[in-house]
């Protein structure tokens, strides 16, 4: 832990690629951050382990327990990033829509990443829909998290040619590649930028 780094916690529901990305950013002496810890809503989540294993307090706040009370997991969730000391909150694959009590809890000091150049395609299934409009490039949008989905003001984007012949797979293996480049650098800036 380094003295003066804003502390970040990261919420993900799955394997965790950019939360490894943002942990591995944060080796960088200059990196104006420190990941505090990661959070999963599954408990089988393998990015849970992967934390771990980088050294990073890593625990699942199941959602299952509250059943359709989706505030009182979300308590649950806020009550851990405070524990934690967490200044920013970074969604990596978090596949859970918020409530209104945890957007406003951390607002402009919530990031999410997304697979598209939003506003285009919010939601699901990007790359399908990218290739299927016969778009020439798709993407990734890191913005911060607001009431409706993927809707929050932009920071930052990362454009990927379409080429002949993608697939959605295809597509979403280059336009990954760019988001563990994106987000670091987009999660650096807006910390910075609340110093």
């Amino acid at each position: 832990m380094t003295a003066g780094r804003a502390r970040v916690g990261i919420l993900i529901s799955g394997a965790g690629s950019n939360m490894e990305a943002l942990i591995a950013a944060a080796t960088a002496k200059d990196c104006p951050y420190e990941v505090a810890c990661v959070i999963s809503n599954r408990p089988d989540a393998a990015g849970l382990a992967r934390a771990k294993a980088l050294g990073v307090p890593a625990l699942a706040i199941d959602h299952k327990p509250f059943g359709p009370d989706r505030e009182a997991h979300e308590r649950a969730l806020d009550a851990a990033l405070r524990r934690h000391g967490c200044d920013h909150v970074a969604l990596a694959g978090y596949m859970r829509l918020l409530t209104p009590f945890l957007v406003e809890a951390w607002a402009g000091r919530m990031l999410n990443i997304h697979p598209s150049l939003l506003p285009l395609y919010p939601g699901l299934d990007t790359h399908r829909r990218a290739i299927e409009a016969g778009d020439a490039e798709a993407g990734c949008s890191v913005h911060l998290v607001t009431a409706g989905v993927d809707e929050g003001p932009v920071l930052a984007q990362a454009r990927v040619p379409i080429l002949a012949g993608d697939t959605p797979e295809s597509l979403a293996a280059r336009v990954l590649a760019e988001e563990h480049r994106l987000y670091p650098r987009a999660l650096s800036e807006r910390v910075r930028a609340g110093d």
